[in-house]
């Protein structure tokens, strides 16, 4: 045990207290006197992931959306997939799986039971994605009255679906709030996985092997979780994303859904791009050197901006103080100016 208790902010994702940071207009974090300051390494990483998300620019500040995701009490991730989920038409439904993900697991597996609970929870499976498995879960609740015995019945917590029902309407204060209509989309459900896919992009991995994955980005090992609804699919998708990876005796994904590959090229153009055959390589590398200087000079010119406006306030300060400046009045100095002499008697 240590001997005192590491604070939580060195030790946990900082993307929530970066982008209220920069909603407050500080722009220097690195600088930024915390009480327990967390590692910078941290704070750069989450400002990565934000930049990544699309909430910070190329020079460090907040983005429009940037400023409707710090209105969620919510990870970066969960509340850029409600905003993607505005523009894609089904905001209803995104809403009811960033509730449902931000409660602990609704389905629960007892030991003299498993093979019974297993079978139950086998019925709500959505064989793309576990995302859309929780969001039928919600709605099969829904149908049902809200009732605790449904849960019993189908091995679910009622506790769990209960508590992810009070996030949701407190959420759903919030849209309203910001004036974002809850729209729905029906029996379509590739919109959400899409919307799934904006959110989790960097977290997207490819077939391997048999039930295998790899993570696109680092190449990492990464496998599907048997309790998954693609387990055991009979065929498997060669792209998804995951909220998150477990670590038990293996690297296992948990909560995955399977994505198109365009996807991940149109919502996370800075890692994933289509191999076009008309596109030569050196074609490619230019207009990768092209983006690479547009960056370098946006960066370039905001130095020359900051240092302008530097110059600027130090020359209004030197200003103000020449103003300012008194002369200190001392004892027994005169004013400068005509000497008065007295008046001389008449006759003298």
């Amino acid at each position: 045990m240590l001997p005192n208790p590491v604070p939580e902010i060195q030790r946990t994702n900082l993307g929530n207290v970066v982008l209220l940071l920069k909603s407050l207009n500080i722009e220097n974090l690195l600088d930024f006197d915390f009480m327990d300051p967390p590692p910078q390494d941290n704070i750069l990483n989450s400002m990565y992931q934000l930049w990544v998300l699309g909430a910070l620019d190329n020079v460090g500040r907040l983005t429009a959306l940037g400023r409707k995701m710090v209105e969620f009490p919510l990870d970066p991730p969960l509340a850029k997939m409600l905003l993607i989920g505005e523009q894609l038409g089904c905001v209803n439904e995104v809403l009811t799986i960033v509730s449902m993900l931000s409660v602990p697991s609704v389905f629960f597996r007892p030991k003299d039971r498993a093979e019974e609970s297993d079978a139950a929870r086998e019925k709500f499976f959505v064989p793309e994605s576990d995302h859309l498995t929780l969001l039928n879960v919600y709605q099969q609740w829904k149908s049902n009255q809200y009732r605790g015995d449904w849960c019993n019945d189908h091995f679910l917590q009622v506790k769990g679906l209960r508590k992810a029902r009070e996030v949701r309407s407190q959420l759903l204060d919030i849209l309203k709030m910001q004036k974002i209509t809850l729209t729905t989309c029906g029996h379509d459900w590739d919109v959400i996985r899409k919307a799934i896919c904006s959110a989790y992009f960097h977290n997207a991995a490819r077939l391997k092997g048999i039930g295998e994955y790899a993570n696109s980005r680092t190449g990492m090992p990464c496998h599907l979780h048997p309790s998954s609804a693609l387990y055991g699919l009979g065929y498997t998708p060669d792209y998804v994303v995951y909220h998150e990876l477990v670590l038990t005796t293996k690297e296992y994904m948990q909560c995955v859904t399977a994505v198109e590959p365009q996807w991940l090229a149109e919502l996370g153009p800075m890692f994933f791009s289509i191999k076009d055959s008309h596109t030569s390589m050196l074609e490619q590398k230019k207009k990768q050197r092209e983006e690479k200087t547009a960056m370098e000079q946006e960066m370039e010119d905001l130095r020359k901006k900051q240092a302008e406006l530097e110059y600027e306030m130090k020359q209004r300060d030197k200003e103000k103080r020449a103003r300012e400046r008194q002369q200190v009045a001392m004892p027994g100095m005169r004013p400068t100016g005509t000497y008065l002499r007295p008046p001389k008697r008449l006759g003298l």
